[in-house]
């Protein structure tokens, strides 16, 4: 297509002998270009192939200098025994600065990234012609490509400690004239932020419980209180229920109304007056919903680059999550999704909130039923990947069937065991969970009015 219409690809030879040429001019050089250039830059193969060799000879502290690159192409099978030494010394002498071998490696990628897009959007005209699949997946499709591209933008610069330290001791300042406004995403439960000092930033949070412990009721009780207290953007992935029984949840717990009354739809004036209420109170916040099934991190990701002002992401739960790659053992699978959920989590520089399902250890024969790390199923390396790791636990869970069934209206004692906390201590806070409201409280404000958001 670019060629019917009289365009050229975005190439600078020049650019390209200019780097080749400083490398052999001061293969330190290769130094000041970590990060920023790659073999695919080049857009000449034998450009390529030059710039392959010098590294290898770079890293294996070879000396580097026209005789012995080309004896190392040739050695490669790169040039003949008679061909190449001419074009390499061509190299060499075309170069304006050998020290300004960073802004000639930038202009290589930046000529890079540009073929790349064009590349991707002539994919990209060549999908919406042919309607593979429906427009919207055409679409995604075609965001996706975009942000990887843009994600190969290249790396962050080194920094100097004295520059980091000055930003923390900042920071530190800051924090002690106003001790409120910590560097993080507040849960609205006093004695968890307290343990854990809030949701930090690009933190990848695992909140592991057995099936109907509560876990979904409490990432959804945070999620709620984030998006009341900071104005921010929450996105919840709900991959188990659907958006309408999620919503039917957060309103019974805004609301105070009975969860079974409202499933019978027996409700009183008063609780219409106070669903009404929350149901206004809830509209006004920025919560989004996605009950897409089988997502991936990657689709995940493609939508949240898209919200304005995010300040926390729920994720119910990982092992619904597919990887988007064709991995046929499911640890692996597994693994490769808690991975990318964390580098997620850093890139877009918010808490994420991600719940996880556990292996049935503590239901068979183990004289203490609390959950500990190795019960996360799966995947080893959730426990590795994740920042903070807490589990749910109540007592009543486990309680002799002979007792009868637990009733839905009780209020239960339930410990959320931090098991994990990079940034600090561990421990158990102690809440109470309303299961007719489906609604967590700490522990000293249960039997009063519950905590403000």
């Amino acid at each position: 297509m670019n060629e019917e219409l009289g365009r050229r690809l975005p190439i600078s030879i020049e650019s390209e002998q200019a780097v080749l040429g400083s490398i052999l001019a001061n293969p330190g050089n290769f130094e000041k270009i970590t990060g920023i250039l790659s073999e695919e830059d080049f857009a000449q193969e034998e450009h390529r192939k030059i710039f392959s060799t010098m590294r290898s000879m770079f890293l294996a502290s070879r000396s580097i200098d026209v005789v012995t690159l080309v004896n190392k192409l040739v050695e490669d099978g790169v040039y003949t025994e008679s061909g190449g030494i001419d074009y390499i010394r061509l190299i060499s002498l075309s170069v304006p600065n050998a020290s300004n071998v960073a802004e000639y490696a930038r202009a290589v990628h930046e000529k890079a990234l540009l073929r790349r897009l064009i590349s991707t959007c002539d994919e990209i005209t060549d999908n919406a012609y042919g309607e593979q699949g429906s427009a919207a997946q055409i679409i995604d499709d075609a965001e996706q490509r975009i942000f990887e591209i843009a994600e190969k933008r290249g790396s962050r610069e080194m920094r100097l400690i004295r520059d980091v330290a000055q930003n923390v001791y900042e920071d530190l300042q800051q924090l002690s004239e106003n001790p409120m406004q910590l560097r993080g995403v507040a849960t609205g439960y006093s004695g968890l932020d307290s343990t854990l000092v809030q949701l930090g930033y690009g933190d990848f949070v695992i909140v592991g419980a057995r099936p109907a412990m509560g876990k979904t009721s409490f990432v959804v009780n945070i999620a709620s209180n984030v998006a009341k207290a900071t104005k921010k953007a929450v996105c919840i992935f709900s991959l188990e229920m659907s958006s309408e029984q999620l919503v039917n949840r957060m309103l019974s717990s805004e609301a105070r109304v009975d969860s079974s009354a409202m499933r019978r739809g027996s409700l009183t004036p008063d609780d219409w007056e106070r669903l009404a209420c929350a149901a206004a109170e809830l509209s006004a916040c920025e919560i989004y919903l996605d009950d897409t099934t089988n997502i991936s991190v990657t689709d995940m990701k493609g939508k949240l680059r898209r919200v304005k002002n995010l300040g926390l992401v729920v994720i119910d739960y990982l092992q619904l999550m597919q990887s988007g790659r064709n991995i046929d053992n499911r640890v692996q699978e597994v693994s490769d999704i808690s991975r990318n959920l964390k580098l997620m989590a850093k890139e877009l520089g918010v808490p994420i909130l991600c719940c996880a399902q556990l292996s049935r250890s503590p239901e068979k024969g183990r004289s203490s039923k609390k959950p500990m790390m190795s019960d996360l199923r799966d995947s080893g390396s959730i426990e590795q990947d994740a920042d903070v790791i807490m589990f749910l636990y109540r007592d009543d869970y486990y309680s002799d069937e002979k007792e009868g069934p637990i009733s839905e209206t009780d209020t239960s004692a339930i410990e959320v065991i931090i098991a994990k906390n990079r940034h600090g201590s561990t421990g158990t806070v102690r809440m109470n969970f309303d299961k007719a409201y489906t609604r967590f409280y700490t522990i000293d404000t249960a039997q009063g009015a519950p905590p403000p958001a």
